[in-house]
């Protein structure tokens, strides 16, 4: 109990909950933030980081624990602590009493008691009663009687009825006032948007004026509603009694001062002013017109303080507030322009640039409306109420006037813009049409309302004078198009749009609070990296808004290149927005070029896609460039530019005239045609779009500007060569089916190059094979491989492909025997693909040549079994590459050809070969031997392959046809003689256990004795043993071969005895008995009797065979020869 009553000291304590919490709370903050952090850090600044963060918690910890311990003993500590507070409390008690003692004891001894009263002890003593008592004692001591209810309404109702009377009858009412109503002793008047107030008089007498009683000043403060409680409708306290002193002191203007009974003696009292002569009081009027200054003055202070108000919420540098003239005037300069600090002479370049200090003022003055001298003068009223104030004073002044008049008072708002605001020169009138007319409101006293009202409405009257100027200015071409310059008008909102291009849209707005132009983008490329832009031109546009064109003009250009350059460098160009040409050169793009884009074709460097940048729509120019070695700096000029018409580029799929699509450079006057063509077609009238440059059409330009150049590449080689070409329509030259995967959408637009066979390939091999008209056509300029050439020739004659080889690389009859090469079957047409396009026709030549030959050869071929009846010729295999075919039973030869381009005009290659076993009866006209059964057979071979060396030549002599006319039957004519020669060497390496399988491990002891080769074209030697020894085997004419000594010649006579002797010991011998040796050969192979077709005739020097008579009649000599030549080498 005790413990209760001793007070609570707190001092210097801490609750351990608040200590536990923060300590909590601390620790978990740093965690989250270690969490935040630690991942960014490297490996040891992480752990070096949670260590010193562990080491520093737990001495928190540690602390706290101690804490924790000494807060044990919290209870005892603060009992303690509130006895001694207990006890410093009385003591404190003590000192003070001790004071106040001290204090009593120095104040008490100057004290003394006064004179008795004598007089007034006498009277009490006597009377009993005080005699001389002041009244004003017993007036505080004794209370008055109070006034009964029914003495308070008789009173209320007298003074009532002498209000009403004197109203009526001689009191001169202001028509304003006219509204009032008398109730409780009293009269209130209403004066509608002014006040109501409440008055009395002061006696029924006459000379008893009026006295003021309450006023209520009958407006409402709009706008914010903060500043409601400083300006309250009914004045209070000190502000009340100030208006009542004056409102008395204005009714009681002329009356004298009241009698009092304690005034004193001594002093003068003022004298009232006098009426003059003719006329009457008036304090009513006098009443009215100290209200009504009062009430406008309050609505006055009121738009002040909202002024005020808005220059401490932001607006202290651009508005500038006064009030003028007694407080009777509000002074406003709004969009004030700060001039730099310490920058002398700024006030001289403001005025030379016509820039005034602020953008306009708004004035409201307290006024005073008079009528005019017609009207009666007076103040400004209705004829309704002119008329009441007449009969008014007339019935209650007679001929006298009142001593006061009515003072019409009234607001009046002006607003005036300066010239010059942001370069331009407002029409009052239009703008005073478009804001209205400006009033002060009481019901509604918002000064920020009336304000924005006219700022929105000087904003709109100057981005209108903006779209006159850039509509009706030098560049009326760019923007007076309609939409291109539109005021957007959203409620007091307003802000002028300026369609740069595409979707680019500029808007210029007007601060509200600054009066500073302000310029923003709405469009795709609004992004972070472009308010720098933005920003520095509205600096500009501030301090010089008469640039407001160039800025715009510059900002559009800018925004073009900008968006071009975007959706350049999305597609992967390489892109520049200078090379360093000269101005001279730059001419060269046009008189009205604002800017450019360069765009580096990949594939071609010193070539360039210009994009020229003009004020009503794009242009694109292809350029080549050349680099100026001798140059500082490397100047670059032009040597060459073609201009683009991209919509025809774009609709030449759908319409127009291929043709049309220049491709070669053109000249100043067919770009002044081709302009004069654009304009006319456009009318003058800039489209809406021209600068909605796509990503698609750009793709599509660039691959245009890489066909372009291709072409023109391949017509470069086509002029050397002196070569004459045309342009074609490119929907009639697409390459096959097989290299569509390497088409374009834009191919259609860009016309292909014909050229005359006659001409491309005079002095070819195989001209005759092609159609007049060959077409050259670039490929893989759209994309990013390596650009191709693809030359397509029409056939004269369709050769199917046949073999296994065309078979496997055929679709839709349509093979590729090469990378080059693609041939369509059906339509006849081969199509040579060239990857690179500076040697494209170099290529082309060569793969004619190859090309046309194997043609020629598989036709010819073809023919061979019908025309020379030759059954067994026949086509194996063709595929543009090699041609196959066998001209003998299985007989076969493989023919391509190589170096076809060489000074030596190209050769050919000759693969001997042996096609399937046919067990097909021999035809009769066949020349080769009858068929071995498959097991008995030797490993197949042509024995034409020795010979091929001096076969192959045959092909370069004279025409292709003939040379292989020619071919076909030297091989089928000495076919017999191959075949025999070949079972010869075969059987006699059989004989002696050598064969082809084993032929590494025989010696060269078991080798037949005789071996055969091929001695030139249609000439075989069989050379024995001896080396001295040798049979001839020549062709000859009508298929003939003549079987001779080696020894001796065809084509020459017999020689002498010496030279004889000379060509025994150097050349070979003469075979011994040889004729004898012919004789019995030719008996042995044509036995007598037996019906043979074919002549043999005997020489001189050997023997003639015709056909196949020539076997038996060789194999027979041949083993009388080898005998007769062992004899003497046995013995």
């Amino acid at each position: 109990m005790f413990e209760m009553e001793l007070p609570v000291v707190g001092n210097e304590q801490v609750p351990l909950g608040k200590l536990l919490s923060r300590v909590a709370q601390g620790t978990y903050a740093e965690l989250v933030e270690l969490a935040e952090t630690l991942p960014n850090m490297s490996d040891a600044a992480r752990k070096r980081t949670l260590a010193d963060w562990v080491v520093k918690t737990k001495k928190q910890v540690v602390k706290l624990y101690a804490v924790m311990k000494w807060a044990r003993d919290a209870d005892t500590v603060q009992t303690c602590m509130n006895i001694t507070g207990f006890l410093m409390n009385q003591n404190q008690q003590f000192l003070d009493v001790i004071d106040r003692l001290t204090c009593a004891k120095e104040s008490l001894d100057p004290a003394r008691l006064r004179n008795h009263d004598l007089l007034t002890s006498l009277d009490v003593l006597t009377s009993g009663t005080y005699q001389r008592l002041p009244s004003a004692i017993k007036k505080s001591f004794i209370p008055t009687r109070p006034l009964t209810d029914t003495e308070v309404i008789k009173t209320l109702n007298a003074i009532e009825d002498t209000i009403r009377y004197r109203l009526r009858m001689t009191e001169i009412i202001p028509v304003e006032m006219s509204q009032h109503r008398i109730a409780d002793g009293r009269v209130r008047f209403n004066v509608p948007k002014l006040f109501e107030t409440s008055i009395c008089l002061r006696g029924a007498e006459k000379d008893d004026g009026w006295f003021f009683v309450s006023v209520k000043f009958l407006f409402k403060v709009g706008g914010d509603a903060t500043g409601n409680r400083e300006f309250p409708q009914e004045p209070t306290g000190l502000q009340k009694r100030h208006i009542a002193d004056e409102a008395d002191a204005k009714m009681a203007y002329y009356l004298p001062f009241p009698e009092t009974a304690d005034a004193p003696s001594n002093i003068e009292k003022p004298e009232r002013p006098k009426l003059p002569e003719g006329t009457i009081d008036a304090p009513l009027v006098r009443l009215y017109n100290f209200l009504q200054i009062m009430s406008l003055s309050y609505q006055l202070e009121i738009l002040w303080y909202q002024a005020q108000r808005m220059r401490s919420l932001g607006w202290a540098d651009y508005l500038k507030v006064e009030m003028l003239n007694n407080h009777k005037t509000l002074f406003v300069s709004y969009w004030l322009r700060p001039a730099p600090q310490n920058v002398p002479g700024w006030s001289q370049v403001r005025s030379r640039m016509g820039l005034p200090p602020h953008g306009g003022t708004l004035t409201i003055s307290i006024v005073e409306s008079r009528a005019t001298q017609q009207a009666g003068g007076g103040p400004a009223r209705t004829p309704v109420a002119r008329m009441l104030a007449d009969l008014q004073q007339r019935a209650k002044s007679g001929e006298s006037r009142p001593s006061d008049e009515v003072e019409g008072l009234m607001f009046d708002v002006r607003w005036e813009p300066m010239k010059g605001t942001l370069g331009v020169i407002v029409n009052q009138e239009e703008a005073m049409a478009t804001v209205g007319r400006l009033e002060v409101d009481p019901e509604n006293l918002d000064f920020e309302g009336m304000l924005v009202r006219v700022i929105h409405a000087h904003t709109r009257s100057i981005l209108l004078s903006f779209q006159s100027q850039l509509q009706n200015g030098p560049a009326r071409n760019v923007f007076s198009p309609e939409g291109k310059v539109t005021l957007d008008s959203r409620g007091d909102y307003h802000q002028l749009r300026v369609h740069l291009c595409a979707d680019e849209v500029a808007v210029i707005s007007i601060d509200t609070r600054t009066g500073r132009m302000n310029l923003r983008d709405t469009g795709d490329l609004a992004a972070a990296g472009r308010w720098p832009r933005f920003a520095t031109i509205t600096d500009v546009l501030n301090e010089s808004p008469n640039k407001l064109l160039e800025a715009l003009s510059r900002l559009r250009l800018l925004t073009i290149t900008d968006s071009v350059e975007q959706k350049a460098k999305y597609l992967g160009f390489q892109v520049f927005r200078h090379r360093n040409f000269s101005t001279e050169e730059l001419h060269k793009l046009g008189p009205s070029a604002r800017a450019t884009i360069y765009i580096q074709l990949a594939r071609f460097p010193n070539h360039y896609l210009v994009l020229v940048i003009t004020e009503e729509d794009f242009r694109y120019a292809l350029i080549s460039v050349k680099v100026l070695s001798d140059s500082m700096f490397a100047n670059m000029i032009m040597e060459d530019i073609g201009w683009l018409d991209v919509r025809r580029i774009r609709d030449d799929r759908d319409v127009g005239t291929p043709g049309e699509v220049a491709i070669g450079p053109l000249n100043d006057q067919v770009y002044q045609r081709r302009k004069h063509h654009a304009d006319a077609s456009a009318r003058g009238v800039l489209r809406e779009d021209s600068f909605k440059l796509d990503t698609q059409t750009l793709r599509e330009l660039y691959a245009y500007c890489c066909a372009r150049v291709a072409y023109t590449r391949v017509e470069l080689q086509l002029k050397r060569r002196g070569i004459p070409y045309t342009h074609v329509n490119p929907a009639s030259s697409l390459p096959p089916f097989e290299l569509s995967h390497i088409q374009s959408s834009l191919a259609r637009s860009v016309p292909a190059l014909c050229v005359q066979s006659s001409d491309i390939l005079s002095g070819a091999p195989a001209a005759e094979a092609a159609m007049p008209n060959i077409r050259v056509i670039p490929l893989n300029w759209w994309s990013d491989k390596k650009a191709q050439v693809v030359t397509c020739v029409k056939l004269k004659y369709v050769q199917q492909p046949v073999g296994k080889r065309a078979a496997a690389r055929a679709t839709n009859n349509i093979i590729r025997p090469s990378k080059r090469i693609v041939y369509d079957a059906t339509e006849a047409v081969v199509s040579f693909l060239s990857e690179n396009v500076d040697a494209c026709v170099d290529e082309f030549l060569e793969e004619w040549a190859r090309v046309s030959k194997m043609v020629v050869i598989a036709r010819e071929v073809a023919r061979m079994g019908k025309e020379r009846k030759w059954q067994d010729v026949r086509l194996l295999s063709f595929d543009l590459q090699t041609v196959e075919f066998a001209y003998a039973a299985d007989y076969a030869v493989s023919i391509s050809c190589t170096d076809q381009l060489s000074p030596t005009g190209g050769s050919f290659e000759l693969r001997f070969s042996r096609s399937a076993p046919t067990f097909r009866p021999t035809q009769p006209v066949s020349l080769a031997p009858p068929p071995i059964p498959v097991s008995l057979r030797p490993p197949r071979t042509n024995p034409h392959e020795e010979a091929e060396p001096y076969l192959r030549q045959i092909l370069r002599h004279g025409p292709l046809a003939t040379s292989l006319y020619r071919l076909v039957g030297l091989l089928r004519d000495t076919l017999p003689v191959v075949v025999e020669l070949d079972h010869m060497i075969t059987a006699a390496r059989e004989q002696a256990g050598w064969s082809r399988s084993n032929a590494i491990s025989k010696s060269s002891a078991d080798e037949p004795w005789f071996d055969t080769f091929v001695k030139g074209l249609g000439w075989w030697r069989v050379l024995y043993g001896d080396l001295r020894h040798a049979l001839d085997l020549r062709l000859m004419t009508d298929k003939r071969i003549v079987i001779l000594d080696a020894s001796r010649s065809l084509f020459q006579r017999s020689p002498g005895p010496q030279i004889e002797g000379v060509m025994e010991s150097l050349a070979f011998q003469p075979i011994p008995d040889f004729r004898d040796l012919i004789t019995e050969a030719v008996r042995v192979a044509r036995p007598p009797g037996i019906a043979n077709k074919e002549r043999v005739a005997v020489i001189d020097i050997g023997v003639v065979c015709e056909g196949e008579s020539v076997g038996p009649v060789l194999r027979a000599l041949h083993e009388r020869v080898l005998k007769k030549l062992k004899e003497p080498a046995i013995r």
